[in-house]
């Protein structure tokens, strides 16, 4: 198996995708691999350097298309895409920094391992709605013509001065950064 940029492997029965790879040569010929692993299950990012002789068992992860519905006390609750029967909820501690861009009815991935959910994957870019923007003062420079606004879902990011209140943006998700404006309201 080939140990590259999104391979997903098992470390101590616990599947880590990984995120980075790249190759150190060291002398007499060693080489070793530096990493960094995203655990699954977790969400918690360790780097680990392996060795050529170290070998790997793929893990067999399946993803499925959910919608989120809603949360609760830390808890994020989800169905099946086409089967608002199969329910399933998710800790605010395994979803991480993901939870700051759940809306009502969006359509994410679940991620399988041995047939139990372990976690969510959010589509790279999504559009969000500005419910509160400060105006933006001309002649502001000294922050580098950004200012922080409020999406939807409460969470707070910096954008371009010109972003107002009602504006349609698309943030990307895993740097958790504006992108471009969409519609103007």
């Amino acid at each position: 198996m080939i140990l590259k940029k999104g391979t997903i492997i098992i470390i101590e029965k616990t599947p880590y995708e990984i995120i980075s790879a790249s190759p150190l040569f060291k002398g007499r010929g060693h080489s070793v691999l530096q990493t960094k692993l995203k655990n699954l299950i977790s969400g918690n990012v360790i780097s680990k350097t392996i060795r050529g002789s170290e070998n790997f068992e793929e893990a067999e992860i399946k993803k499925i298309q959910a919608k989120f519905l809603y949360s609760h006390r830390e808890k994020f609750f989800f169905c099946g895409k086409d089967n608002p029967s199969f329910r399933f909820d998710i800790a605010k501690e395994i979803i991480g920094e993901a939870s700051k861009f759940l809306k009502p009815n969006q359509i994410i991935e679940a991620i399988l391992f041995k047939d139990k959910i372990i976690n969510i994957s959010l589509p790279i870019k999504i559009n969000f709605k500005v419910i509160e923007a400060p105006p933006g003062i001309k002649g502001n420079r000294a922050e580098a013509g950004t200012k922080i606004v409020t999406l939807e879902t409460g969470t707070q990011i910096s954008v371009p001065l010109f972003i107002e209140q009602g504006d349609i943006i698309e943030v990307n998700t895993e740097a958790g950064e504006y992108v471009r404006r969409i519609d103007k309201e």
